[in-house]
C-alpha cells in the first residue's frame, strides 16, 4: 500500500484486546486473509506494552524479532542460546508477546511458543484454530481466549469509503460505487483498500461496469508479486 487509511471499525474487537491486555491473559486472534488482524494489532498497540513479532513461522525471525525490540544484539550466537537468553528478559520484561501470522508450527517453534506463554501473556494471530492447519501449537490453544474477525459488512465498507473520500484519496462519486466495490472484495478489508488505492489514479471509471472488473484486474497483477513472495515465505 502506497498510502495508509485510517483505522476503520473493530471497535468491539478492539476493547476486547485491550481488556485481555489488561487482565493479563493469552488471546487467539482468528480471521482469514486480509481480514485485518495486523492492522488490528498495530490499532491495539498504540502506546502499550506490546512486542510484536510480524512473521511467527520461522523461529529465527521470530528471535531477530523479539531482539530488535528488547535492544539485544545476536552476536553470532547459535539460536538455542539467544532462545534461551529471551526467555530470560522476556520473563523479566513482562510485556505480552504477539506472534502475528502464525501457520503451521513445528515442535521446535510450539515449544518456545509455550516457553513464552509460562511467563508472559501471548496473543496469536492466526488464520485457522484447526490442528491441521496451525501445526504443533494447536494444543496451546486452550487456553487462550478468542477474538475473531470476520469480513466486512456492507455498511464497513461504506464507512471505509467514507473515510478514504473524506482524506481526499478518491472523488466523493465513489461512494456511489460502494456496493459494486463491496462486492468486488467481497468483505476483504485488504482487498478493498487495494481497490481504494487504484481508484485513487483516476484511471478508471466508477460507472462503467467494465473499468471497475478491469481495477480489480489490475490490483490482482500488482499484487501477485508479494503473493509470490509470501508463498515462498511460508
Amino acid at each position: 500500500m502506497s498510502f495508509v487509511l485510517p483505522f476503520v471499525g473493530r471497535r468491539k474487537e478492539a476493547a476486547q484486546l485491550q481488556m485481555l491486555l489488561a487482565q493479563r491473559k493469552h488471546a487467539l486472534i482468528l480471521g482469514p486473509a486480509g481480514v485485518g488482524k495486523t492492522a488490528l494489532i498495530q490499532h491495539v498497540a498504540g502506546g502499550l506494552p506490546l512486542l510484536i513479532c510480524p512473521q511467527s513461522v520461522r523461529l529465527t525471525d521470530i528471535c531477530g524479532a523479539l531482539e530488535s525490540h528488547l535492544g539485544l544484539e545476536a552476536g553470532g550466537h547459535r539460536l538455542i542460546w539467544r532462545k534461551n537468553r529471551l526467555l530470560c528478559v522476556l520473563g523479566e520484561a513482562g510485556k505480552t508477546v504477539v506472534f502475528d501470522g502464525v501457520a503451521w508450527t513445528t515442535p521446535r517453534l510450539c515449544s518456545f511458543i509455550k516457553c513464552v506463554m509460562e511467563r508472559v501473556p501471548v496473543w496469536i494471530a492466526a488464520r485457522s484454530e484447526h490442528s491441521w492447519d496451525i501445526g504443533h501449537v494447536w494444543p496451546l490453544l486452550a487456553v487462550v481466549e478468542r477474538v475473531e474477525l470476520h469480513l466486512f459488512r456492507p455498511a464497513e465498507t461504506r464507512a471505509l469509503m467514507e473515510v478514504a473520500v473524506a482524506a481526499g484519496r478518491v472523488p466523493a462519486t465513489a461512494l456511489d460505487a460502494t456496493a459494486r466495490l463491496h462486492h468486488l472484495s467481497a468483505g476483504s478489508p485488504q482487498v478493498l483498500c487495494e481497490l481504494i488505492e487504484g481508484l485513487a489514479s483516476g484511471h478508471y471509471d466508477l460507472h462503467k461496469l467494465p473499468d471497475l472488473k478491469l481495477l480489480d484486474l489490475d490490483r490482482r497483477i500488482q499484487m501477485l508479486p508479494i503473493a509470490l513472495k509470501q508463498l515462498h515465505y511460508t
